[in-house]
């Protein structure tokens, strides 16, 4: 099998199966396991964004978008020579990973006709079906049923550990300027882990938010996780936001945990958890992925 991935969190479910010797080519923001990071890349964005702030990212984006214009160059030459069985990509999110015409484009120029995965998860058990779905047309099909197992137990856990604990008041951040509220799965993460994020949208796109409507739901916690980015660059970000009275800001690693989808799921949920409930729920894991802002 030759696999080429344009999706983090694709390429995540085919090393967490076992089956990363048969990955063959990746997207630029592929980045775990490390040694992901030495194949050769088959996308890039179109814009260069490493300089921009939020707001200047953010107004990039939607000029680009609204000009009907893709954010990402595939590199057709190299996908060819790659000649891939399996494509996995997305066509949740605009922003996250090729997925338009530029893609449509590029398979129409392959030489063979390689089997693409779209994987488009709205909740945890979507991802654990798009899990499944790798593993079957890779040949690992029981090894993708053991990590949703696995997964299940560890999420029931947190659920069973918590039940009956005061439910904690969040607001749970995915863009800080403007401001963008948690969507898809994060909300039933959230509530998993012992919050409630009135301003969520489960199974559905982030949304923009205002700052008054954050100060109007009171919040306990609020969580700092801008999409596309790790916990180094969230806590500079989460820095420049307002104070929140009598509540306490976290960043958090947007990019292990939350915004990509795959088999760190489990892990996320954990992780809010911790931050919830600590006397109740400690972190199991080595390192501390999060950090307290103010």
């Amino acid at each position: 099998m030759r696999i080429v991935s344009f999706l983090p969190a694709g390429t995540e479910i085919v090393h967490a199966l076992g089956a990363g010797a048969e990955l063959i080519g990746r997207s630029h923001e592929c980045d775990y396991p490390a040694e992901v990071t030495r194949l050769p890349v088959v996308s890039r964005p179109a814009l260069r964004l490493e300089d921009l702030g939020p707001e200047e990212i953010d107004r990039a984006v939607t000029e680009r978008l609204k000009s009907e214009a893709s954010l990402y160059e595939i590199d057709e030459v190299l996908l060819r020579e790659l000649a891939p069985d399996l494509i996995l990509t997305q066509d949740l999110c605009q922003v996250c990973a090729p997925s338009g015409n530029e893609l449509t484009r590029a398979l129409r120029e392959l030489p063979g006709a390689p089997r693409v995965i779209r994987l488009t998860p709205r909740s945890i058990s979507q991802i654990h079906e798009n899990i499944l779905e790798v593993g079957e047309a890779i040949g690992r099909r029981q090894a993708a049923e053991t990590l949703v197992a696995e997964n299940t137990r560890r999420i029931a856990r947190v659920a069973k550990l918590l039940h009956g604990q005061r439910v904690r008041r969040v607001v749970f951040l995915e863009w800080i300027d403007p401001l963008f509220c948690a969507g898809h799965w994060v909300p039933e993460m959230i509530a998993i882990a012992g919050g409630e994020d009135r301003l969520g949208k489960p199974g559905a796109d982030s949304e923009r938010i205002h700052w008054e409507e954050v100060l109007e739901t009171e919040p306990e916690i609020v969580i700092v996780a801008p999409c596309g980015y790790g916990l180094t660059r969230a806590t500079a970000l989460g820095g420049d936001l307002p104070s929140v009275s009598n509540a306490t800001v976290y960043a958090v690693d947007a990019n292990a945990y939350f915004a990509r989808p795959g088999p760190r799921v489990a892990e996320g949920v954990e992780l809010l958890a911790h931050l919830f409930h600590p006397a109740k729920f400690p972190w199991p894991h080595p390192g501390m992925p999060w950090a307290e802002i103010g």
